[in-house]
């Protein structure tokens, strides 16, 4: 499939089959995470992988949104390794959110799917898993395969006009 066709065809999930996802697709949708591009390649993104009954169950504790998936994959990143600039940005959660591409992207390909979760109770998480301190929670992305009702939501298709996205640079003659 072709790049923007994947791109176009991927959605978040929200039902889940009661399906294993294989040990070698779970494999590779880890190291389309470790691949990605990071600032000054410091590559603080850190992802625990929780896919047992009992961390199931304390992800459950910290979300309501695993919808019945069967692996999720908790983002962090170490603020002690991620790349800052003084004035402009902690480039941790950047860093962090392009892995997170990655990785639903190489999910989607491999015909798993995700969602992106962000109503997650970090300190909570934190408790459950006992996450370092230096690991800063962006996110929880649910894997799996998808139910047989699934299908996307009602405004997977809803984008801005790309003329409202996009703006080419112009520049006025200032010349007399």
């Amino acid at each position: 499939m072709a790049f923007i066709d994947l791109a176009r065809a991927r959605y978040s999930e929200r039902r889940f089959a009661d399906i294993p996802i294989e040990p070698e697709k779970l494999s590779l949708i880890l190291e389309a995470g470790r691949l990605a591009p990071t600032a000054r390649n410091l590559q603080p993104q850190r992802v625990l992988v929780v896919r047992s009954a009992e961390g199931l169950a304390r992800i459950d504790r910290a979300t309501r949104c695993r919808f019945g998936a069967p692996v999720v994959l908790v983002l962090c990143y170490d603020m002690t390794v991620a790349s800052r600039s003084p004035d402009v940005i902690d480039f941790g959660p950047v860093d962090t959110s392009i892995a997170a591409t990655h990785m639903m992207l190489e999910a989607a390909d491999l015909g798993i799917h995700s969602c992106w979760v962000g109503l997650i109770d970090p300190p909570e998480l934190r408790r459950q898993f006992a996450i370092p301190r230096e690991l800063k929670i962006v996110s929880v992305m649910p894997l799996g395969y998808p139910s047989a009702e699934s299908c996307p939501g009602p405004l997977h298709e809803a984008s801005v006009p790309i003329e409202e996205m996009v703006r080419y640079e112009t520049f006025a003659d200032h010349c007399a």
